[in-house]
């Protein structure tokens, strides 16, 4: 790997944090944040070899996220797994570190013992000479962590670890700013959909706010599911749910609809159609669903019977034609 061009040690961060505070943070997508910025810091004379924002935020699959820029490449965004927290990518690295003790950590990587982490040794490999980790303090817990790395054979000075502090102040709010939005669009996604969620996010949560349109409405639930809850332990009727839950929003997904809410073990959905000549085309889809469902659970409940598990029993409801679709409650809890 081509050493970069030698940074002056006296490079000069002002015109980066003048472009953080005036277009930087304007920057509507996290990941151009970091790349925009870490190229700017490059520009500037920063010996800057790879960046990356790493945060834990709230989601139902995934831990934590983040955003990984190397000079020269395009900009990546990651996402590791619930449970990434016991496995070796995490026990023992630096991200462990910095989240155990809230203080940055620094690992010249050209002089790495058979103890360190993995991934140090991955970056050595690489070209890394120099790693250096903090956190961004936040208002609200869930602390993001910012890793520089050089492949500046000297590795950082003392200089440039202040510069990078000093950027910190700078990037922290911006940073905190993005991490709400992500955690506010998921919250809405998972607990109302994409569509209904966007539109709160937009402004629309006044009672009575609402509009007409012409869509498909999917109505299903299981049969016999008192008796159900009467003869199955509390933990098996759970994962029934759950399974019939996934088996019908795969449906969905695959045909144009979206979940709008479970009601006990019912599912409440829709198809919308932007104009009512399409209603045509939208109802096949939501046909189609059905029959994906049904299929879906047949293959389920054969499974079922060969481990001696009783069949699981549901019907489907479609509605057809121009629908409110708006917020209906009190005051002050609206659905």
């Amino acid at each position: 790997m081509a050493e970069p061009p030698a940074a002056a040690p006296d490079w000069h961060l002002d015109p980066v944090l003048d472009w953080l505070m005036h277009e930087g943070r304007l920057l509507t997508d996290a990941a151009q944040l970091i790349e925009q910025l870490a190229e700017r810091l490059v520009a500037a004379g920063a010996p800057l070899w790879r960046l990356t924002l790493g945060l834990q935020t709230i989601h139902p699959q995934f831990r934590t996220m983040g955003i990984l820029w190397r000079r020269g490449t395009r900009v990546e965004q990651q996402a590791r797994p619930h449970g990434i927290e016991n496995s070796a990518a995490y026990l023992g690295s630096p991200m462990q570190e910095l989240a155990e003790t809230g203080r940055p950590v620094r690992y010249r990587l050209d002089a790495l013992g058979p103890g360190h982490h993995a991934v140090l040794h991955e970056l050595a490999a690489a070209g890394g000479t120099d790693y250096y980790a903090t956190p961004m303090r936040v208002t609200h817990g869930r602390t993001p962590g910012l890793t520089f790395t050089t492949d500046r054979r000297s590795g950082f000075t003392e200089d440039d670890i202040g510069k990078f502090r000093r950027l910190l102040d700078y990037l922290a709010p911006i940073a905190e700013g993005h991490i709400g939005h992500r955690v506010a669009t998921t919250l809405m996604n998972t607990y109302l959909g994409p569509v209904v969620g966007a539109q709160i996010l937009s402004g629309q949560i006044k009672r009575g706010d609402g509009q007409e349109i012409n869509a498909v409405l999917w109505f299903s639930d299981l049969r016999d599911f008192t008796g159900l809850n009467e003869r199955l332990q509390p933990g098996e009727v759970l994962e029934l749910l759950n399974n019939y839950f996934q088996h019908v929003g795969n449906a969905l997904a695959a045909h144009g609809g979206e979940i709008l809410k479970f009601i006990g073990d019912g599912v409440m959905a829709y198809f919308p159609a932007e104009d009512a000549l399409f209603l045509p085309m939208v109802t096949g889809n939501a046909l189609n669903a059905a029959r994906q469902v049904i299929a879906d659970i047949e293959a389920a409940n054969e499974a079922r019977a060969a481990g001696g598990a009783e069949p699981v029993r549901f019907g489907v409801g479609l509605h057809v034609g121009p629908v409110t679709f708006g917020n209906v409650g009190t005051e002050d809890r609206l659905d």
